[in-house]
């Protein structure tokens, strides 16, 4: 099964956790490639897409946040956007919209970044907004500090965590077919409560990026850890070749700790919310040009279909508003 575990190191302002994407992350697979409309991912999407939800799990598991954390990527390559989303009990969903022909070999700025014009974003969206709350929203650009195209993910989210929380950060991702995976370290904030919500960051704790003895050690460790090795490895023998002279505390799993898992969050009910944001006399010409309105879920491939009578239900006289979002991804 998918299993994420925590650590931190005795005496020093270090955590890190350790995430591996199995049964969730093939579930993932097995539905967009039996999805008719679309089929299967180009291999370099896949192993993008796999990055990006176990880095999202990274994420969303060390914030306290109820709501989704949705991590994109989107440029002006083949692959327009690719979204990992994650929710609070660590329910994941990925996929992507691609409108070109991604290479075999394609790395990250030949997928979406072809001229610079990428873009990082994640989002932080409350499950309970109060009254006029928007999701809190930063993003960074796909290039680094001197305009060079960042070919990986890892260096992409290290700049975002740099950037927009201060926070000295090493990522190691990797995925293919069977298992996503990653390894996160992070420098804790001298003083303060830091999370991806925005808190001001205070001056010491700006003072020590890039200056932490002990962090610069241990992520010299983390960035040795190879692919293959993140990917096939165990997580006891991976910490344990990395860290072996290092204090490391690890966290002992609760019975009640979220265990990452697939699961989409489209509905009917949601469907027929937003077929009827598109209005009635927009659903009538649909119907009648079609015969039905069909759509799909880009996230698990569920198709939802709506004859004549069925839009003429959503529109009856005196239904009540359905609860849902105005529009299914």
């Amino acid at each position: 099964m998918s299993e994420i575990h925590k650590f931190i190191f005795d005496g020093m302002p270090v955590r890190g956790s350790l995430v591996k994407l199995t049964d969730a992350w093939q579930e993932i697979l097995r539905r967009r490639a039996s999805n008719s409309h679309g089929g299967a991912f180009p291999q370099p999407v896949r192993q993008l897409l796999g990055e990006m939800a176990a880095a999202g799990v990274l994420m969303q598991s060390g914030i306290k946040f109820n709501g989704a954390l949705v991590l994109q990527i989107f440029g002006d390559g083949p692959v327009k956007v690719a979204v990992a989303e994650v929710k609070s009990d660590l329910r994941v969903r990925a996929t992507a919209t691609i409108v070109g022909e991604v290479p075999a070999d394609a790395r990250l700025s030949a997928m979406v970044n072809l001229h610079n014009q990428g873009r990082c974003a994640i989002t932080l969206d409350p499950q309970d907004k109060f009254p006029g709350q928007q999701p809190y929203q930063s993003m960074v650009p796909l290039f680094g500090d001197r305009g060079e195209k960042l070919e990986k993910l890892s260096d992409a989210l290290e700049h975002y965590m740099l950037q927009s929380e201060q926070l000295d950060t090493t990522l190691v991702l990797a995925a293919d077919d069977k298992v996503a995976a990653g390894l996160l370290l992070q420098r804790m904030p001298v003083e303060g409560t830091r999370n991806l919500a925005g808190s001001l960051v205070s001056q010491e704790n700006e003072a020590q990026i890039g200056a932490d003895e002990d962090f610069n050690r241990l992520s010299h460790l983390a960035a040795s850890l190879q692919r293959d090795e993140l990917l096939t490895l165990d997580v006891d023998t991976i910490l344990r070749r990395l860290f072996w002279e290092e204090p490391l505390a690890r966290f002992v799993p609760q019975d009640d700790d979220p265990v990452p898992r697939f699961e989409c969050s489209c509905s009917e009910e949601r469907v027929r919310g937003m077929i009827r944001g598109l209005g009635r006399e927009e659903a009538e010409s649909i119907v009648a040009e079609r015969g039905d309105i069909e759509v799909g879920c880009e996230f698990c491939g569920r198709q939802y279909r709506f004859d004549a009578v069925d839009a003429e239900q959503i529109f009856a006289a005196g239904e009540h508003p359905l609860p849902g979002t105005s529009a299914v991804q």
